[in-house]
């Protein structure tokens, strides 16, 4: 006997539930997108015990007949495809004809429907993929699937449920995502009894937004409108002699695409906050992350992420859904474009708005007296500034004051340690609203900047600097309230902006160097100076081979001194070579330019007389984006006026 066999139905459902079905949110999504593709309006989920106990969804869409509600327990079988070339133009969320039988293999299912055509209603019970009963019941029109003790026959795959919590959490955040892509329905959703979301049709996204995530989370959005781009198609090769076996396609396509992006202050610790959807179905889509990280480049920490809820829409033909069993990945016939249109859209809009941060107050204002110092530090994240507190610069380039010279001079007051145990700008016991710079949000625990509004930013030429704090911090006054001004990022961001424009037209200025500053190279930073020579000497450093490993400069932006020259080429060559690749030739020019000017800029504990303050606020003012630094600090925060009456409580 041969050792190749074909597989019971059983156990090859149980291999294609292995794939569909990988925790309660995966059978909710494949019952809940069947819903949808009925023409369902309202969709209520019940379930218990994170799912394992039951799932039960209940929608008012358009039914089946007895016949096809048999049929459909078949693999394979499906109402939303009939050739081969209806593949590439799917327009429905589910097509595959896998989920109801691989469900069916795994639990105990009920199915309860009927089609507006009948006037009597089908009933279905199965048990591990084996039909029970099939009778007819009476019942409204629409469809009840009750899905019990989820991997009853399978505990090696009970085992792998996380908890109960967990699993919830899953099904909840599936369906406020399907509840986002469809404002106009009626989504519920309970838990063991208990109501976790219940939100009713609207006219607006905004609307709903504000019903999932509550007006604090929409302050800080930014309403990307409806944003278009047409791509025209060019026509289909065919050999000289022959004719096309189809019609040509229409030349035109269009994409849209709408929806919400936080402020960059907004900085999450992962992508869970970032909502995907491709013409209504939700997906996890590494192009469009990719987009969205590049738009946020050098406006937030590499590190974090926005909130971005995203909608884009274009032709079924553009756009590949069948690459993934549970279909959450998705292939665009035209990447690169969509990339950049996503990517130009989002970073357009964010230039465009220049948000400002601003200092978080306690909710309910109290005397100082009564407040403790650790009430306002919770939250506060100790950065190192050991990079920032170098030497100053050497002498000013043109981009200072010619007449000015930036550097550290004498006092009485001594210079502040931010990486030890004192905390941010203050020394005694007490303190007010005003010393709180960061909080945790108490909805995702993330830290978050507080906002202020865009037009504010306009407002930095006309700001009153008054002092510094420990000859780091600016304090200015303006007709909005009292400003804080980090003084080694505004200038790091007037500098970077500088460059890139230099860059831009070729005139990069240089100081060329009296002995050339030698530098030993790893074989790893040897290769990457091989491949990004052309792009450093374009920004301004003129190196050369000396020896084996060894590179000499001899000329290198203006305003770094020798000790800055070495970092800067250091820091840029140390870019890991997978992030490297990644990296197209402007954004590797960004990376440089961001590296120059860190370097570059004045430091903290560095003593600034009123005219240089007065100089940096009015440049900063001229920044294309002056409330973040080049790796996405911000720069500037603002103690509203208003906040500052209801902290004295005369408001």
């Amino acid at each position: 006997m041969g050792r190749i066999r074909v597989l019971p139905d059983a156990v090859a459902n149980q291999i294609a539930a292995g794939e569909v079905v990988e925790r309660p949110a995966s059978v909710v999504k494949e019952l809940l997108e069947n819903s949808l593709d009925a023409g369902a309006n309202r969709i209520r989920v019940e379930a218990e015990t994170g799912g394992r106990r039951l799932i039960r969804i209940i929608d008012d869409g358009s039914g089946m007949l007895r016949d096809d509600a048999l049929l459909a327990f078949e693999r394979h079988a499906t109402s939303k495809l009939t050739h081969v070339k209806d593949l590439n133009s799917i327009a429905t969320l589910g097509f595959r004809g896998e989920a109801l039988p691989s469900i069916a293999s795994v639990s105990r299912l009920t199915l309860e429907t009927r089609a507006v055509e009948e006037t009597t209603g089908t009933h279905i019970e199965i048990a591990g993929g084996k039909m029970i009963a099939c009778d007819e019941a009476a019942l409204g029109v629409g469809t009840t699937i009750t899905v019990r003790d989820l991997f009853f026959n399978v505990p090696a795959r009970k085992k792998f449920l996380r908890s109960d919590q967990t699993e919830t959490a899953h099904i909840a955040q599936l369906m406020a995502h399907y509840s986002l892509a469809h404002p106009d329905k009626t989504f519920e959703l309970t838990h063991d009894g208990k109501d976790l979301l219940n939100v009713t049709p609207v006219s607006t996204l905004r609307e709903r937004v504000f019903q999932v995530f509550g007006s604090n989370v929409l302050e800080d959005l930014i309403d990307i409108g409806t944003e278009e781009k047409e791509l025209h198609m060019p026509p289909p090769y065919v050999p000289a002699g022959q004719q096309p076996e189809e019609e040509p396609d229409e030349d035109l396509r269009v994409f849209m695409l709408r929806g919400f992006v936080s402020r960059p202050q907004v900085q999450k610790l992962n992508r869970n906050s970032i909502f995907l959807f491709v013409n209504g179905r939700l997906i996890r889509d590494k192009l469009i992350l990719h987009a969205i990280s590049a738009a946020f480049h050098n406006l937030m920490p590499s590190a974090s992420y926005p909130f971005a809820l995203l909608f884009l829409d274009c032709d079924a033909r553009e756009v590949d859904v069948n690459v993934h069993p549970s279909k959450t990945e998705v292939r665009f016939r035209h990447g690169t474009l969509v990339h950049d249109f996503v990517r130009d859209t989002i970073r357009g809009l964010l230039l465009e708005t220049r948000p400002a941060s601003s200092l978080p107050l306690s909710q309910f204002p109290q005397p100082v007296a009564n407040l403790p110092f650790s009430e306002f530090t919770q939250g506060i994240e100790n950065q190192s500034y050991t990079e920032m507190s170098a030497p100053p610069p050497m002498a000013p380039a043109d981009h200072e004051l010619p007449e000015y010279t930036l550097r550290a001079q004498p006092g009485p007051s001594q210079r502040f340690d931010f990486t030890g145990s004192q905390r941010v700008g203050f020394n005694d016991a007490t303190a007010t609203p005003a010393t709180r710079l960061k909080i945790n949000d108490p909805h995702s625990g993330f830290p978050q900047w507080w906002m202020a509004d865009a037009g504010l930013v306009m407002n930095l030429g006309e700001l009153r600097p008054i002092g510094q704090i420990h000859e780091s911090f600016i304090i200015a006054a303006g007709r909005d309230g009292l400003w804080i001004i980090d003084q080694h990022v505004a200038h790091e961001r007037i500098l970077f902006e500088k460059v890139l424009a230099e860059q831009a037209a070729g005139a990069v200025l240089r100081q060329q160097l009296l002995i050339p500053l030698i530098l030993e190279l790893s074989a790893g930073q040897q290769i990457e100076y091989a491949r990004i020579a052309a792009d450093l000497d374009s920004s301004g450093f003129s190196m050369e081979p000396f020896g084996q490993r060894t590179v000499a400069v001899k000329e290198a932006p203006a305003g770094l001194d020798p000790n800055g020259i070495e970092r800067a080429l250091l820091e840029i060559l140390e870019i890991p070579d997978a992030e490297l690749r990644k990296l197209s030739v402007s954004d590797l020019r960004r990376n440089i330019a961001a590296s120059v000017a860190c370097r570059a800029a004045i430091k903290i504990n560095m003593r600034l007389d009123q005219r240089k303050m007065e100089w940096l606020l009015s440049e900063l003012s001229k920044c294309e984006y002056p409330m973040a630094c080049p790796h996405g600090r911000p720069i500037a925060l603002r103690y509203a006026t208003k906040d500052i009456l209801k902290g004295f409580h005369r408001i």
